[in-house]
């Protein structure tokens, strides 16, 4: 995506099911779960880059000693801070004790992050402030260790007021109004009734309290506690969380928007936001990587033992298609397949677009992250070409000669990498003049491989949100190439709706596409449109979420979706750009065609998978009407 946006965070958790002599036994070193996390963590690098956390457990250690450690960072690399943190304390201590350090078994009682499980975390902070105090794994403690819970996730929740109402009404004084700490203690909350409720039927039986933590410990319900948690969540969600002694979970939204993917054998379990991270990791193959399902929550039990259970009954699926076209990385297998075909689904409008001119058209990707996609689309004109080149040989109508014939199989699309961006450039002028003039040198262009006023510039790119930095940067640099014409594709479609399940994307005022609808409207005389649709926002303010009705989709309702990238072309195009300029947009139907499996699709079509949905796109619209920054949820 050549605009960077905020969006998904990142989980990957670690169990061992052997004690740590026999990972320093087989691999030679009792760090065996240690580096595993570091692998996960920085193998989804692209998920967070806000901020980073990791706790450990320690199972069955001494009462009185630390069995829960953890460390978190908003450095800016802060995963190799994580890491610098605790070797930097190994190395002290094994100097000391060089003796001592390498045993499994002192390693364990001295050392912090000498332990059987892991929690990572990356942040990408859809809200709150950049501190470490937003940062995941986030902790409720108990001396009781069936009390303690850590948690770690990828989600946003529409409904937090209601969430955050009800935890006052049990009775709770929440620390903050967000949705991370109203998870927290909302499974807390059900945590500890769940071990009252074990405690006095232990009790009655006659149990000592000695007697009874353990057997608290070993029947735990996670399933129940999560069931009665998770039963008021409307939003899209993977959490991932341990309790302190020794069982860990990972739950996920009954619609599957957001992802969660393990593995295990016997010696160990392994969960993460990415297959191919894990495949990678543990080098494995895919079927190997189980997803776990929508509405389930995967236990691993303190004995090791691994069970599935649903905890909310899954509704139609759909995970979230932005996934496919951008988020994960392009190494698992589907997704490289998915985004080939975003790309090859463009091909036949590309084609008409340029008239089937292939000497006078060039075909590019901008940024790299559309390289896949750039790929389908050359594998999709490549098709075309084959049955235009029989077209051509039959219309020869049998007066054909070997200069002919050569002329017509020759003929290859022109490929080339045009724009090559400057990773060392910083654009870190506060004055708006001097940032725009930086902002037009982030990429650098191969020059002398566009024909002057004569070649097509047609260039991909994985999808256009903004559209800021068409307009600052990348039409400029292009234009500088003196094309004709300057074809942008996106393998996406037109973004249209905001996000709340975890990508940001919450200000309609901010999508090209928006803007392009609302100045279409104002050009065709039909303002009322815009300020009907706020009054009927309006009127639904205080209704419940159940009963919101997405009013927004009549500010487009006008408009074919060739009228609308027509207007985003017009508007995005730089006064000093000489190219004419023109917009492609993948197609609703052709993504599903793509990625049938994902479904998600509401920034594109505004039909949220929750009743929340429809609450933020109409709080949205207020907000844009009335000229107000803030938050829709």
């Amino acid at each position: 995506m050549s605009e960077q946006i905020k969006h998904e965070c990142g989980v990957a958790m670690i169990r061992l099911l052997k004690p740590l002599s026999y990972y320093k036994e087989k691999y030679g070193s009792w760090m065996y779960g240690l580096n595993k996390l570091y692998l996960l963590m920085e193998k989804q690098h692209n998920r967070g880059q806000d901020g980073a956390g990791l706790v450990s457990l320690k199972i069955d250690n001494t009462p009185g000693e630390e069995y829960l450690d953890r460390l978190r960072s908003v450095k800016s690399n802060p995963i190799i801070d994580l890491y610098d943190q605790i070797f930097k304390h190994y190395k002290k201590v094994e100097k000391k004790k060089l003796d001592k350090f390498n045993d499994p078994e002192w390693a364990k009682e001295h050392l912090p992050f000498a332990a059987e499980a892991y929690l990572g975390h990356l942040r990408y902070g859809t809200f709150g402030r950049n501190s470490v105090e937003f940062v995941h794994p986030v902790m409720r403690q108990n001396n009781w260790r069936s009390r303690n819970l850590v948690l770690a996730g990828n989600f946003n929740l529409t409904n937090t007021d209601e969430l955050f109402d009800r935890l006052v009404e049990l009775g709770q004084h929440p620390s903050a109004y967000t949705d991370t700490v109203t998870v927290l203690e909302k499974v807390g909350h059900f945590l500890d009734m769940e071990n009252e409720l074990k405690f006095r039927q232990y009790k009655n039986e006659g149990f000592s309290n000695r007697e009874i933590s353990p057997l608290i410990e070993q029947n735990l319900d996670i399933q129940n506690i999560l069931e009665n948690a998770s039963r008021d969540w409307d939003g899209g969600y993977a959490i991932a969380g341990m309790v302190g002694h020794g069982d860990l979970f990972v739950t996920r939204d009954p619609w599957g928007i957001r992802p969660a993917f393990y593995y295990h054998d016997d010696e160990i379990v392994v969960v993460a936001s990415e297959r191919p991270v894990i495949q990678t990791v543990m080098n494995v193959k895919y079927h190997q990587v189980q997803e776990v399902n929508p509405g389930e929550v995967l236990i691993v039990k303190k004995d090791g033992r691994i069970e599935n259970k649903m905890v909310r009954v899954p509704h139609q699926r759909k995970a979230c298609s932005f996934e496919r076209i951008y988020f994960s990385r392009g190494s698992d297998r589907d997704i490289y397949i998915e985004r080939k075909n975003l790309g090859r689904y463009l091909a036949p409008i590309i084609l008409e677009k340029v008239n089937y001119n292939f000497p006078d058209t060039v075909f590019s990707y901008i940024p790299n992250t559309a390289e896949t996609s750039f790929y389908g689309m050359m594998e999709g004109v490549r098709e075309h070409l084959l049955d235009w080149k029989k077209k051509q040989i039959k219309a020869l109508n049998g007066n054909m000669t070997e200069e002919k014939i050569a002329e017509i199989i020759s003929v290859e699309p022109r490929m080339e990498k045009i724009a090559i961006k400057d990773a060392k450039l910083r654009t870190f002028i506060a004055g708006e003049s001097g940032r725009n003039d930086l902002v037009a040198h982030v990429y650098d262009v191969t020059y002398g491989v566009v024909k002057n006023n004569e070649d097509t510039l047609v260039v991909i790119d994985d999808s256009i949100v903004r559209g800021t930095t068409l307009k600052q940067s990348i039409l400029r640099i292009l234009d500088r190439l003196n094309p004709k014409k300057i074809i942008i594709v996106s393998s996406a479609p037109q973004i249209r709706y905001p996000d709340c399940y975890g990508i940001d994307m919450a200000q309609l005022g901010k999508f090209a596409a928006f803007n392009a609808a609302i100045e279409l409207l104002k050009d065709t005389g039909q303002e009322a449109v815009i300020e009907a649709v706020y009054k009927k926002c309006y009127e639904q303010r205080n209704l419940p979420k159940e009963e919101i009705v997405n009013y927004v989709k009549e500010i487009y309702k006008p408009f074919t979706p060739e009228q609308v990238s027509d207007k985003i072309a017009e508007m995005l195009k730089p006064d000093d750009c000489v190219a004419e300029v023109e917009l492609v947009y993948q197609t609703v139907e052709n993504l599903h065609r793509a990625s049938p499996e994902h479904t998600g699709d509401w920034y594109f079509t505004g039909d949220y998978p929750t009743p929340g949905g429809n609450k933020v796109v109409n709080t949205s619209f207020i907000l844009y009407y009335e000229g107000k920054d803030g938050r829709a949820y």
